[in-house]
């Protein structure tokens, strides 16, 4: 029985079948003795990680074997319309299916796959979208065996049942499928295009804000109040703003432990570094290392309510403010303590705007890591209102107009989430046979007769019979003895 659809309500001409049924070959691949490290020319050779969830394929690092090692390969040699399953390990039954724009004209799976090749009498992508939908992916998984890195064996393709519609329907189910998912690829596009215009969106306010216009009204009012700010200074800035360098506005700046502290599982506080700041918080993660009161009386910094953190190593630009969390600075963490004129909200969404960031990939040294220097720190130049009142008001404007941003990001990200969840339902109408269900009473004759999913069924029998007899050896005759 189907997980949505019991075997008496299927569709009129609809069959109940396994994998099996239909199958020609059910193959793995294997690797050359030694493994494929340090071979980077021959022939690609596919393993789970280079399978998508999306059904489709991930060609970033892959891995190769000798031309002559796959020419010898007797399975696993992929070929158009074979449908590709992980047979183990955490992503065990991720499907995808290879199509007339896979992007190697001769490749091979290793021993971590299976290769399923249907009969080209059933459409083949009709089997791979049941076997890609929720409904086949749990009948593929009923047969996961072992710990969480055991897996599926070949008998999953006489245990995993799945629907079979007539021929011509399988066409106009698969046709109607790639519709619809033209369409929900279209509007995830858009989604994602939103995505990233709300990020340039943010950027924008930041920019505005550091160049006074966003306060421009508060200004005004303070003048009409009687307050007016002090003289310009520079040119480029509003009234009383000026441009001063990080030291010029701290009582301190430095980073963290240049070296390894003891660790300890008992321990009360914990050793961060700059991938611990993340968005104005420290986020103590579960493989974050504790270390004990005296390693943390060794090694701690003079953080205070005033303090703001920004890593400089590896990642760069992340940002927290030291909120009495028990940590000690690892090398990746500049901390820095601003006076008390000085806002410190403000001063870090001017280090989360874009300027910020062109500065200390300028400034960095290193290729591979980047490191930005306690001197580049020192001397970043950052605009600076006169009075801490101002600094609040641009804040204020700042954060009224990122709520917005949020609230429209949270919405676009459970869009996608619906999306997906859409492309689920999708298959789940379609091998219930609500997709087709108007096509089915318009066209009768294509779904009974010689149409049948019985008939098609039989013609695949004899021809998996025919296809097994061809690869059988002739047995030799023993002359008996006398």
């Amino acid at each position: 029985m189907m997980d949505a659809i019991k075997k008496n309500e299927f569709p009129k001409g609809w069959l109940d079948i396994v994998l099996d049924d239909i199958l020609l070959t059910l193959e793995s691949g294997k690797r050359p003795e030694g493994g494929v490290s340090g071979i980077t020319e021959g022939i690609p050779s596919l393993g789970g990680e280079h399978l998508n969830f999306n059904g489709k394929f991930n060609v970033d690092n892959m891995r190769y074997v000798p031309t002559e090692f796959a020419s010898s390969m007797l399975k696993g040699q992929i070929q158009i319309n074979d449908i590709l399953v992980v047979k183990d390990g955490a992503t065990t039954g991720k499907t995808s299916f290879v199509s007339s724009d896979f992007p190697f004209k001769n490749a091979v799976i290793n021993e971590h796959i299976f290769l399923c090749r249907t009969s080209r009498k059933i459409d083949q992508k009709f089997v791979f979208y049941f076997m890609w939908s929720s409904i086949g992916q749990k009948r593929i998984l009923s047969n996961f065996k072992g710990t969480a890195q055991g897996g599926i064996n070949t008998s999953f393709v006489h245990n995993t049942s799945l629907p079979i519609a007539p021929r011509p329907e399988q066409h106009r189910i698969v046709a109607k499928i790639e519709e619809l998912f033209s369409e929900l690829d279209n509007g995830i596009e858009s989604l994602k295009k939103a995505r990233e215009q709300l990020k340039t969106y943010r950027q924008a306010v930041l920019k505005y804000a550091f160049e006074g216009k966003l306060a421009k009204e508060w200004r005004t009012q303070q003048i009409q109040s009687g307050n007016p700010p002090e003289p310009e200074e520079l040119p480029e800035l509003p009234e009383g703003w000026k441009c001063e360098q990080i030291k010029e506005i701290t009582t301190v700046l430095g980073d963290g432990l240049h070296g390894t502290p003891i660790y300890s599982d008992e321990g009360d506080y914990y050793f961060i570094n700059g991938n611990n700041l993340s968005d104005g918080k420290i986020e103590i993660k579960e493989n974050t290392n504790r270390v004990t009161i005296e390693e943390y009386e060794k090694y701690k910094k003079p953080l205070s309510e005033n303090t703001v953190l920004v890593s400089i190593n590896g990642t760069l630009g992340n940002t927290a403010f030291y909120n009495g969390e028990k940590v000690i600075l690892g090398k990746s963490a500049c901390y820095f303590n601003l006076l008390n004129a000085i806002d410190k909200h403000y001063i870090r969404y001017y280090i989360t705007s874009q300027r910020f960031i062109n500065y200390a990939y300028k400034n960095a040294t290193g290729s591979t890591i980047k490191n930005v220097s306690l001197k580049a720190m020192r001397e970043f130049e950052i605009p600076i209102p006169p009075t801490l009142e101002e600094q609040q008001a641009i804040v204020s404007e700042i954060e009224s107009r990122l709520s917005v941003c949020d609230q429209i990001e949270q919405t676009i990200e459970d869009s996608l989430k619906k999306a997906e969840a859409l492309r689920q339902s999708i298959l789940k109408k379609a091998f219930a046979g609500d997709l087709t269900k108007d096509w089915r009473e318009k066209h009768p004759e294509l779904i009974t007769g010689e149409n049948s999913a019985e008939k098609l069924l039989e013609k695949i029998k004899t021809e998996k019979a025919l296809s097994a007899s061809g690869r059988k050896k002739p047995r030799s005759r023993k002359t008996k003895k006398k």
